[in-house]
C-alpha cells in the first residue's frame, strides 16, 4: 500500500504510513502511489495529555500502594523494635523489587492489552500503537516500560522529548518503536 501523503510503500497490514506517519487504515489498496487520495493524518498525544495520564496512572496506582506501605510500616515498626533493624532492611529489600515488578506489569500488561492503554490513558482516549499503527506486544511494552525509567533517569528529558519531536515520542517511544496516538 501506498502513503498518500508521501508516496512511500507500506505493508498492507499498515495502519500508518512509515515515513511520514499518515493514517492508512482508510485508503484503498493499489499499486500505484495515488494521485488524489484526501490526506488522513495522525493525531498523535502531546506532552500535556499524555503528562496528565501519568497522573492518573500515578493517583490510581497510589490508592493501592499507600495504604499497603502503611500498613508495611506499621509492621516493620513493630517487628524492628522486636527483630532489629536489619529484619526491616531486608523486608524493604524484598519488597522493593515486588513494587517495581507491579508497577512494570500493570503498565507492560494494559498497553498490550486489546485497550492499548494503563486507566490513565483510557480516560484520556490515547493509545499506544507500534510504528505501523497495530498492537503491541507485550514484549515491546516491557521495553517500552524499562526505556521510561531512563527517561526520567536522565533528568526526565527522556519525557520532556515527547514536546519537540515531530511525532511527540519520547526517548522511552523510540527505543521501544511505539507512538502515543489519540483514539
Amino acid at each position: 500500500m501506498f502513503c498518500p501523503q508521501c508516496g512511500a510503500s507500506n505493508s498492507d497490514e499498515a495502519a500508518f504510513c512509515l515515513r511520514c506517519g499518515t493514517r492508512l487504515s482508510q485508503v484503498r489498496q493499489g499499486t500505484a502511489p495515488p494521485t488524489s487520495v484526501p490526506q488522513v493524518a495522525v493525531d498523535y498525544a502531546g506532552f500535556w495529555r499524555r503528562f496528565g495520564a501519568f497522573i492518573i496512572d500515578y493517583i490510581l496506582i497510589g490508592v493501592v500502594v499507600w495504604p499497603l506501605s502503611f500498613i508495611l510500616g506499621l509492621i516493620l515498626g513493630v517487628a524492628g523494635a522486636i527483630y532489629g533493624d536489619i529484619f526491616s532492611l531486608g523486608v524493604i529489600l524484598i519488597l522493593w523489587p515486588l513494587l517495581i515488578i507491579g508497577q512494570w506489569l500493570y503498565y507492560a500488561l494494559m498497553e498490550s492489552s486489546s485497550r492499548q492503554g494503563t486507566l490513565g490513558k483510557m480516560a484520556l482516549r490515547i493509545i499506544v500503537t507500534d510504528l505501523d499503527g497495530k498492537r503491541i506486544s507485550f514484549g515491546k511494552a516491557s521495553g517500552r516500560y524499562f526505556g521510561s525509567i531512563i527517561s526520567g533517569i536522565i533528568l526526565g528529558i527522556g519525557f520532556i522529548m515527547i514536546a519537540f519531536t515531530e511525532k511527540k515520542q519520547g526517548l522511552h517511544d523510540m527505543l521501544a518503536s511505539t507512538l502515543v496516538v489519540l483514539k
